[in-house]
């Protein structure tokens, strides 16, 4: 199975504070799939390190108060793309993340407070049929979400 996945849970240092969220579970799918790494924040045109960003009432937001919206869209567009290309059928997105949290995201305040809701990729993937988790579902099935 072709699976995309968050390029920072593979160890790559691409999140906004440059640094990775390498996940051993992860990096065992490697073991039985083949893994497609993405990182949708860098598709759409943001730099690394960024600001740090949060959904607030629909757009995304830096924590300088630059709306980044545009460029979230657009890498979620090019990762679904990369997506169809490759023809992954399933995604592992980073948990919490304006762009890739399934299910949680940050509350828009900056204080590490969570909400229901979806990143900007993680939704738009899962519009389009793609089954979508996060490295928490892997660590909760013991690797076998797969």
């Amino acid at each position: 199975m072709r699976i995309l996945i968050s390029a920072c849970l593979l160890g790559v240092s691409c999140r906004y504070d440059g640094k990775s969220r390498a996940c051993p579970e992860a990096v065992r799918l490697l073991e039985n799939h083949e893994l497609i790494p993405v990182c949708p924040e860098q598709l759409g045109g943001l730099p690394t390190p960024r600001p740090p960003a949060e959904i607030q009432n629909g757009r995304v937001v830096s924590r300088t108060g630059d709306d980044v919206t545009a460029a979230y869209r657009r890498g979620a567009e090019e990762a679904l793309r990369l997506c169809r290309l490759t023809g992954c059928s399933a995604a592992v997105l980073k948990a919490n993340s304006p762009s890739c949290g399934c299910g949680q995201v940050h509350d828009g305040s900056f204080s590490g407070a969570l909400v229901p809701g979806s990143g900007i990729t993680a939704q738009l993937l899962r519009d389009h049929g793609v089954r979508v988790l996060t490295e928490e579902d892997l660590l909760s099935s013991g690797g076998a979400a797969f």
